[in-house]
């Protein structure tokens, strides 16, 4: 039951959305703001709750289409261990109770909750990703938004500079984090009639995409100083794993995409955590060490 669970609501996937709404809750916090543990609480559970319900939504409403992929056909509903009505119900629940708690702790983390849920169970879910190659563009948008959501639940000013470094690294990360799997697994989605960039242009194509994306990443990882507060540790943390990321593109990239797939994947994963940790490990810092 516990597995189908996990497989229902893809709690992996929830854990980094939990994890990017702590970071963009502490990036976003003001150190002249009391210390509040309750609405910390009910952020992460809301970006809990809510993450899960959409992600189930979403697999009732592609059960079909997830029968046809040999990836895929094993996921609680097509493999008959749930039923969409049953599914369904528990989504609408999570996404309700998810709502309710961000819009108490701020609107405007409930606003861009409901936003989200919107956009990647209506437009993206239901025609962009079904319909067109680029379609994971416009779908790492509510894909990014777990921070912004974290980041306005401390701080209702989402378009201030270190909000939008938090969202363009969270953004610009899943192009090359999707297209990757979407090499991987050409075959499936080809199976599902997904019209995902290597099935629809190519390897070659899908390739210099990644290589592109993942210029443009790393790039503004390392503009992070012209967002947020920068110090020593910025280029400490930050270097080593730009540096570790383009090489993993490059071996990636030279072999046509056949080897160190799951290497370059993992990088990606792995840095774009440190990404936007970063900032909150800086400011924090740089509070504690001017309080002394």
């Amino acid at each position: 039951m516990l597995k189908t669970y996990a497989d229902l609501t893809k709690f992996g996937i929830v854990v980094f959305s939990v994890l990017a709404g702590l970071a963009g809750y502490a990036t976003g916090f003001q150190s002249e703001n009391a210390f509040d543990w309750k609405a910390i609480l009910e952020t992460l559970l809301g970006i809990y709750f809510l993450s899960s319900g959409s992600l189930a939504l979403n697999q009732v409403q592609d059960h079909k289409l997830d029968a046809l992929m040999p990836r895929t056909a094993n996921r609680p509903i097509p493999a008959g261990r749930l039923k969409p009505a049953a599914a369904g119900i528990l989504s609408f629940f999570f996404i309700f109770v998810g709502l309710q708690l961000l819009f108490t702790v701020q609107p405007m983390a409930g606003l861009v909750g409901l936003i989200c849920v919107l956009f990647y169970n209506g437009p993206y879910t239901l025609y962009l990703k079904k319909k067109w190659a680029y379609g994971a563009v416009p779908g790492a948008i509510p894909g990014a938004l777990p921070v912004t959501i974290g980041y306005a639940a401390a701080n209702p000013d989402i378009f201030n500079s270190e909000s939008v470094y938090l969202f363009l690294i969270m953004f610009i990360w899943q192009m090359p984090h999707f297209w990757v799997l979407a090499i991987r697994y050409k075959d499936d989605y080809a199976a599902g009639n997904i019209p995902v960039l290597p099935v629809v242009r190519g390897i070659d194509k899908t390739l210099d995409q990644i290589a592109l994306w993942t210029f443009a990443y790393v790039g503004v990882a390392l503009a992070a100083p012209m967002f947020v507060h920068a110090s020593w540790l910025y280029i400490l943390l930050t270097i080593p794993f730009v540096f570790k990321v383009l090489q993993e593109l490059y071996r990636y990239y030279k072999s046509k995409g056949t080897q160190r797939w799951l290497a370059f994947f993992m990088w990606l994963n792995v840095s774009m955590l440190i990404f936007i940790i970063i900032p909150v490990v800086d400011k924090w810092h740089f509070l504690i060490t001017e309080s002394r």
